[in-house]
């Protein structure tokens, strides 16, 4: 699946480069937080979707907060399985809530996203950053959607998005090798491409197209860097977004290694 994403400040002008005619929100976002944003933190971050016919960039919250989670207590039940969506269930099962919100279509800017890959006899799993072949921005497809209950302190309806995932081409598979949802990958498109993701007039035919539609291999940079999920420095100091070599780590595909990660 995906459930740890990266962004940085200085990209945000690069979205102008596919949608120029973008409007832009809130100004004073800390982009501080955003080097790795974890999903099950429900964080605010960028997002891009159609408003009066115009791209608006805005600080959603990632984990969707669908209509029927109504309460606090629902809210609270649900919404840790809401940060991504399968791409099979967005038009294929008109009973779930991801068909309801297929014309809510966002647009998710990233520099890169990481997954975890599992090797055997390795006590702690690899994470890996991916990134597009020469492209310092790319976007995730996303759904979003507005929660039926008003904050607290403001009032107002949060907005709340999720990543649109489906299954994975062949070195994603090596990648995210292992759990229950293992051979999973957001869908990806070329920038020029995926910025049509939230033209008004697309058919279910045309979404289908998008969704069905798998990334080739080389147009991915894929590296190991450094555990991520810890307030921890790194050993060599520098940020979650670097390589680091890992000593012994076997190349992708070859997971049987015996040798234990300290």
């Amino acid at each position: 699946m995906c459930h740890d994403i990266s962004f940085s400040a200085n990209s945000i002008e690069l979205i102008t480069d596919y949608l120029p005619n973008l409007i832009i929100g809130e100004q004073n976002f800390d982009f501080s937080t955003t080097t790795h944003v974890l999903a099950q933190a429900f964080r605010k971050y960028p997002i891009v979707h159609l408003q009066d016919n115009l791209p608006h960039l805005k600080y959603f919250e990632w984990g969707v907060v669908a209509d029927y989670m109504n309460t606090p207590e629902k809210v609270k039940e649900y919404r840790s399985s809401m940060v991504n969506i399968r791409s099979e269930k967005l038009l294929d099962d008109k009973r779930s809530v991801w068909y309801r919100l297929r014309k809510q279509r966002c647009l998710i800017p990233v520099t890169g996203f990481f997954e975890h890959r599992e090797i055997k006899g390795w006590t702690k799993k690899v994470p890996y950053h991916i990134k597009l072949q020469n492209r310092s921005l790319f976007f995730l497809l996303g759904l979003y959607n507005y929660s039926p209950i008003p904050d607290i302190e403001t009032g107002e309806l949060k907005g709340t998005f999720g990543i649109v995932t489906r299954s994975s081409n062949t070195v994603m598979s090596q990648i995210h090798n292992h759990g229950p949802n293992k051979h999973r990958m957001p869908v990806i498109l070329q920038p020029e491409k995926a910025v049509k993701w939230i033209n008004q007039d697309l058919t279910d035919e045309d979404l289908r197209n998008f969704l069905n539609y798998s990334i080739p291999d080389n147009e991915l940079k894929v590296f190991p860097v450094w555990t991520i999920r810890t307030t921890k420095e790194r050993p060599d100091f520098k940020t979650k977004i670097d390589p680091f070599e890992w000593e012994n780590l076997p190349t992708l595909g070859k997971d049987d290694t015996q040798l234990t990660l300290l």
